[in-house]
């Protein structure tokens, strides 16, 4: 295996955190928008043509499957890694990646003992049997994340060595082959059942992914596939025992993370209708649309510049991580400004306009504007458990495995008694007050972790120009209700549109007058190759 081939830039912690965070949101953001964003156009489709059974079970009982086995085998193993101190030049390099590699393998052997307790979970807890349409699907579906799973260890190392167009190359074809083999599916064979059809689409998107990362690394990175397995007799123990007792911790600390994450979708399908599973599926999609564009890679991104800034040795460490906080915050906080002062008042006219009457006329729209306002305590909780997870001590990491424990339970019986009583939109008010508590725990250990330094403050995370935000807000909730007509709906939105616009254009001329410096910086990202 070559050296040249593991080189990556080196830089100071002060000269590259700007560079780092920038670098990787940049194209975190484009594997987001296309990874995301190819299934959101998709989705207007596939509403269109699926009954709300169908629905919710592609919106919502295989996507809770999926998710649960990839999120508990891989989650702890990601967040340990992208942890490691770990030099990927010089003539240690080759030693330096079996180090990483036999921590990172260890997400796949969790992952087939997840996905068969999976499998039996579902096929006990619903009486199936494997002549079932829908049992045979949540094999193909578990099939789908063992394929996966054996690309992650190499997953893993191209992140660590910043080859960011890798993942966006591979997640990007890896989500077009999984709607149009839904495409094609549904159009050309209409008598097969939709949980196959759903089934076999998530089995192309792993396969693809497998395929990607393999062979990358295989053809164009000189690496022998001793090198990517670097596991021989007599020495399968001889690993980095810190690093592993890193990823252990971080992976029990998924398992509550997941309840935290997935409570809602859980309680969902334990407890709720069909219906209430499609409504909130698709406010979900739709809601969350702006989290996984932007929110999830920028968070991605910071852990990953915090956690370089806080292993260097700078003596300026403490405030380089103070100045990156407080952007990033500041970040997060304008976005969802923005989504909490437009999207309450126009919640209605986007699902009407995306997915027809039926659904802007039934409860998703009355879903979705409480949505948007979850959006920026999401926002603000994603920055800040990144923070604290990337800079914490492993104890500190222990206590707040503990907290989220606690956190978890509150979390879990909110979601039972507001979905009682408020269906999909108490799910949401159960989710917004979980990230409240969330925050304040963040909050605490961020003000002790910068007690004695000035470098951050949290006024300073707010962006001026808030208050015009939340008065256009009330501005258009004032038009929505004098001038949209449903009945009337194309000529009063246009009327309705072009006020919020107007509001929109001069609360972002207040803003960028206000804080040009910061916009400026960040239009200003410096462009760094791979």
């Amino acid at each position: 295996m070559s050296k040249a081939s593991l080189r990556v830039p080196s830089e100071t912690p002060s000269d590259s955190d700007h560079a780092n965070l920038s670098r990787t949101f940049k194209y975190l953001l484009a594997t987001q928008f296309l990874s995301r964003g190819i299934p959101f156009i998709f989705n207007s489709w596939v509403v269109r043509h699926l009954t709300q059974e169908d629905y919710a079970v592609y919106a919502v009982q295989f996507h809770l499957f999926v998710t649960c086995i990839l999120f508990l085998s891989r989650e702890g193993c990601r967040r340990a890694c992208m942890r490691a101190d770990i030099k990927f030049d010089g003539a240690s390099a080759k030693d330096n990646v079996a180090n990483l590699l036999k921590v990172a393998w260890i997400c796949f052997p969790l992952g087939v003992v997840i996905t068969i307790a999976a499998c039996v979970f579902v096929f006990c807890w619903q009486g199936l049997h494997h002549s079932d349409p829908y049992a045979q699907a949540i094999l193909i579906n578990g099939s789908a994340c063992i394929l996966e799973l054996l690309a992650e260890p190499l997953h893993i190392l191209s992140q660590t060595l910043f080859l960011l167009k890798l993942r966006l190359m591979v997640e990007t074809a890896a989500t077009f082959s999984r709607c149009l083999t839904m495409y094609i599916l549904i159009v050309n064979l209409t008598n097969m059942e939709k949980g196959i059809v759903f089934a076999l689409s998530q089995a192309a998107y792993g396969a693809c992914i497998f395929l990607g990362y393999w062979s990358y690394f295989l053809l164009f990175r000189a690496f022998r596939s001793s090198d990517l397995f670097p596991f021989r007799v007599g020495h399968m123990m001889n690993f980095d025992k810190q690093l592993s007792n890193m990823c252990m911790l971080f992976t029990l600390q998924s398992f509550r993370k997941l309840i935290l994450q997935e409570g809602e979708k859980i309680v969902l399908v334990w407890l709720d209708t069909p219906y209430n599973q499609a409504v909130y599926g698709l406010v979900d999609k739709l809601g969350s649309l702006v989290v996984r564009l932007v929110f999830l890679p920028f968070e991605e991104s910071s852990y990953s510049t915090f956690a370089r800034s806080a292993s260097g040795q700078s003596p300026n460490k403490s405030k380089n991580l103070g100045r990156c906080l407080t952007e990033a915050l500041k970040l997060v906080l304008l976005i969802g400004l923005i989504f909490l002062a437009f999207g309450p008042s126009y919640s209605y006219c986007l699902i009407r306009l995306l997915y027809g009457q039926k659904w802007s006329d039934g409860e998703a729209s009355t879903a979705l504007r409480y949505y948007c306002v979850y959006i920026i305590v999401l926002a603000m909780n994603g920055t800040s458990e990144a923070f604290l997870h990337a800079v914490a001590t492993e104890n500190q990491l222990k206590r707040s495995n503990d907290s989220l424990l606690v956190f978890s339970l509150i979390y879990v019986a909110l979601n039972v008694l507001l979905i009682q009583s408020a269906g999909a939109v108490g799910l949401i008010l159960a989710n917004s007050l979980n990230m409240v508590f969330r925050i304040i725990y963040s909050a605490i250990f961020i003000k002790h972790f910068f007690q004695e330094f000035s470098s951050f403050s949290f006024s300073s995370c707010l962006p001026s120009g808030w208050t015009i935000l939340l008065l256009s807000g009330v501005a258009t909730l004032i038009s929505e209700k004098v001038f949209l007509d449903r009945e009337n709906f194309w000529t009063s939105f246009l009327v309705h549109f072009c006020i919020g616009f107007t509001f929109f254009c001069i609360s972002a001329f207040v803003i960028f007058r206000r804080e040009r410096s910061f916009i400026n910086k960040i239009i200003r990202f410096r462009d760094h190759s791979d």
